[in-house]
């Protein structure tokens, strides 16, 4: 069964930065293409980054790019995001979602995932 484990959160000072992995079992991850979304207090579900199948395509929300790299190894069935120049507004739960064939290349809406996982907490404040 096709399964996402997310990891790598924690606490942080504003302008640090975490590395955020997206652990994949139960499927060759070289069929999907993965999305990173967040959810912060009070407000709905985002996607921020997302790689597709073979890395040919990488997509960041304007809120993130130029601070946030995804990456993927498909050897070792994981997908990374790494965060910098953290601010207080990063703050959220943050999620992977898998998705086969994404028609734009990689799923950046949450109604493009097939599979998502339970997400990690990242918080940001001094």
């Amino acid at each position: 069964q096709l399964q996402l484990v997310e990891s790598g959160g924690g606490l942080v000072q504003p302008g640090g930065s975490l590395r955020l992995s997206c652990a994949a079992s139960g499927f060759t991850p070289d069929r999907y293409d993965i999305g990173w979304f967040r959810q912060a207090p009070g407000k709905e579900r985002e996607g921020v980054s997302c790689i597709s199948n073979n890395a040919d395509t990488r997509w960041y929300s304007s809120a993130v790019e130029g601070r946030f790299t995804i990456s993927r190894d498909n050897t070792n069935n994981v997908v990374y995001l790494e965060i910098a120049s953290l601010n207080t507004e990063d703050t959220a739960v943050y999620y992977c979602g898998a998705d086969e064939g994404s028609y734009y290349g990689c799923p950046s809406k949450n109604a493009e995932v097939e599979f998502w996982g339970k997400g990690t907490l990242v918080t940001v404040s001094s």
